[in-house]
């Protein structure tokens, strides 16, 4: 029996050590790959609310924790992971990409990334994570809901049920005020940040 039991267990011990190298061999394998259309993704997302720039480059100044700061003593819920330059062929700094989670929305996380120009108007916003109600949330994608952000300059937006009046104002998707409050707090956000870090490019560094 005591033969059996070593026997059965060098088995066991056997497959488990194949089975960790050949998982860990396709995660080598994968985890390039992975990163390269992960990488794709948020570049398309720059691009799409800076296409007129060259290329982008880290805010060299950003801290998250900072970030994470600023954002609590302005009230907000929102988590700002990403600050990138957006750059002309010549290198001149024409605005940035703020990647920002909104955590108030209604079926998880949102996280999409926003571009404000130097002189603070905003550009819109490329979503890149959402899990919202299809139908209804996910609507946030569609260009009649998010074309109300661009080529805006605004303190703040809010959010209202009836046709805006004002450029402040986003009205909300039809049946998913929730997700639509979440998306203009993540923008908000974005802007908070902007005036207070950013604001004046070179001249605030």
């Amino acid at each position: 029996m005591n033969k059996r039991i070593v026997h059965d267990a060098l088995i066991l011990m056997a497959f488990t050590l194949v089975l960790g190298f050949v998982l860990g061999l396709v995660h080598d394998i994968t985890a390039e790959p992975i990163a390269q259309v992960e990488q794709e993704k948020t570049e398309a997302a720059f691009r799409q609310v800076f296409s007129e720039a060259d290329s982008f480059q880290p805010y060299e100044d950003f801290e998250e924790d900072e970030a994470a700061s600023l954002m609590e003593e302005n009230g907000y819920s929102d988590e700002i992971t990403d600050v990138e330059e957006a750059l002309d062929a010549s290198g001149n700094l024409l605005g940035y990409v703020i990647t920002v989670t909104a955590k108030d929305a209604s079926q998880a996380n949102i996280t999409f990334s926003v571009g404000i120009t130097s002189d603070g108007v905003v550009n819109g916003y490329s979503i890149t994570d959402i899990s919202e109600t299809p139908g209804l949330g996910d609507k946030a994608k569609n260009e009649e809901f998010y074309s109300q952000f661009e080529g805006k300059q605004v303190d703040k937006f809010t959010v209202v049920k009836q046709a805006p009046t004002v450029d402040s104002e986003i009205e909300a998707i039809s049946g998913a005020t929730i997700t639509s409050k979440a998306m203009t707090n993540g923008v908000n956000a974005c802007i908070t940040y902007f005036t207070q870090v950013l604001e004046g490019g070179a001249e605030n560094e």
